[in-house]
C-alpha cells in the first residue's frame, strides 16, 4: 500500500504524527483482520478432504463397494477387480470418490484389514460374494444363496482369510495347481490373449475353482477344464466364433432385456465360447461386470474372458445334469463334464469324433500334471 510513504511527505508534525496514528491503528486492524482471517481458512482447508482410506493394492482382491485410496483420491469397486489400478478409464470398474487427504498416492502397501460387509440374513448373494458373519470371521459364497448361515450352508459358503479375519487361505494365483510352465506346455501354440496371468487373476472370482478335494482331484479339475477350454478353442487359438454367418442368431428377443448391444453382438467369446444374450447376462450379473451391454469385454480382456469360462464351468448345467465342477469332485467322471457343456450334440453317439477330441486332450493333460485320468471319460 501507498499511503504510509504518502502521508510523510505532507508538510506539519501534526499531519505526520497524526498520519503515523493512522497508520499503526489501519496496521492493527489488518493485523487483527489477517489473524482472524487464518482462524477461520486454517479449520475449513483442513476438513475439506475426506480422510484417505487403506492403499490400493495391485495384489489385493476388490468386489463391488469396497475402497481404497490412491494418487490423493478414494476410489469406489463397482465389480470384482485386481491388478487395474485406479482410474476413471479402463474397464470402468473404479468410481472416483473425490480427493481425500491423509494417505494413498498410490502405495502398494497391502491394506490392514477387511472391509467386507456383515452377513445379512435373507439377503441375496452372488457366487464370489465376501461376508464378515458375526462370529468375526469372513466368507466367501461359492454358490448364489437367499442369505443362507455361513457357517451352517457350507455348500454355500467356504471360510475366506484376508488381512484381518479368516479360518483358510483362499485360492491364491501362486498356489494353482498348474504352474505356468505346465500351462506353456499344455498350449505351446496358444493366442497371445490368453495369458496365464489373466488365469490366475480370474481364480478368486471362484475360490473352489480347483481347489476343492484332495490335490489329485484338484489338478484333475484343472485338467478336465483346460482339456475342455482347448477343444473349444482350437489349443487356446481362438478368441471368437470363426463362422460370423452364426453372430445374428445368437440374440433372444423374447428375453424382456433384449440385445442392447445389438443383433449379431452375442457370438461366441472366450475359452468356453460364451454365446447368446441370455449367457451374457447371467454371467455378467454373477461376475459383477455389464457383459449384456459390454460383450466385447470377453474378447479384449484376458481375466474377464477366464472368469466367464469359469463362471460357466461352475455353476452351469448345460444340457447335463451337473455342472462341470460337481461332475469332477463328486466322482461323476470327465464324460459329464462333456455333457453339461455339448452334450445335447456330442454324447450318446451325436459325435464320437468330437468327444474323443476332448478326451485325448483330458488325457494328456493329466498326464503333464501327473495324476490318473479317473473313469467315466466319455458320454
Amino acid at each position: 500500500m501507498s499511503f504510509p510513504r504518502s502521508s510523510t511527505h505532507r508538510a506539519g508534525a501534526h499531519r505526520a504524527r497524526a498520519g503515523f496514528s493512522r497508520l499503526r491503528l489501519l496496521s492493527l486492524l489488518v493485523g487483527v483482520v489477517t489473524a482472524l482471517g487464518f482462524a477461520v481458512l486454517v479449520p475449513m482447508s483442513s476438513t475439506a478432504a475426506a480422510a484417505c482410506v487403506a492403499p490400493y493394492s495391485s495384489s489385493q482382491v476388490y468386489t463391488g463397494g469396497m475402497s481404497a485410496s490412491y494418487g490423493g483420491h478414494n476410489w469406489g469397486a463397482k465389480w470384482w477387480t485386481q491388478g487395474e489400478t485406479p482410474s476413471t478409464g479402463g474397464s470402468g470398474v473404479w468410481a472416483d470418490q473425490g480427493a481425500c487427504g491423509g494417505g494413498g498416492g498410490g502405495t502398494t502397501t497391502p491394506p490392514t484389514g477387511c472391509s467386507y460387509p456383515n452377513w445379512v440374513a435373507g439377503q441375496q448373494y452372488a457366487t464370489g460374494a465376501i461376508v464378515k458373519y458375526s462370529n468375526g470371521l469372513y466368507y466367501i459364497a461359492t454358490h448364489d444363496n437367499p442369505g443362507y448361515d455361513p457357517t451352517i450352508s457350507t455348500w454355500f459358503w467356504s471360510p475366506y482369510t484376508c488381512s484381518g479375519g479368516g479360518t483358510t487361505t483362499t485360492a491364491n494365483p501362486g498356489g494353482f495347481v498348474v504352474t505356468e510352465a505346465q500351462f506353456n506346455q499344455m498350449f505351446p501354440s496358444r493366442n497371445s490373449f490368453y495369458t496365464y496371468a489373466g488365469l490366475t487373476a480370474a481364480l478368486s472370482a471362484y475360490p473352489a475353482f480347483a481347489n476343492t478335494g484332495s490335490d489329485t482331484v484338484k489338478k484333475q479339475e484343472a485338467a478336465a477344464f483346460l482339456a475342455n477350454v482347448s477343444h473349444e478353442t482350437g489349443g487356446l487359438v481362438y478368441i471368437v466364433e470363426q463362422n460370423t454367418a452364426n453372430y445374428p442368431h445368437y440374440c433372444d428377443t423374447s428375453q424382456s432385456y433384449g440385445c442392447p448391444a445389438g443383433q449379431s453382438a452375442y457370438y461366441g467369446r472366450g475359452p468356453i465360447q460364451l454365446s447368446w444374450n441370455f449367457n451374457y447376462k447371467a454371467a455378467g450379473d454373477a461376475l459383477g461386470i455389464d457383459l449384456l451391454n459390454n460383450p466385447n469385454l470377453v474378447q479384449t480382456d484376458a481375466a474377464v474372458a477366464w472368469k466367464t469360462g469359469i463362471w460357466y464351468w461352475m455353476t452351469q448345467n448345460g444340457p447335463g445334469t451337473m455342472t462341470p465342477h460337481n461332475a469332477m469332485v463328486n466322482g461323476a467322471g470327465f464324460g459329464e463334464t462333456i455333457r453339461s457343456i455339448n452334450g445335447s450334440i456330442e454324447c450318446n453317439g451325436g459325435n464320437p469324433a468330437q468327444v474323443q477330441s476332448r478326451v485325448n486332450a483330458y488325457t494328456n493333460f493329466t498326464s503333464i500334471l501327473g495324476v490318473p485320468t479317473g473313469s467315466n471319460l466319455s458320454c
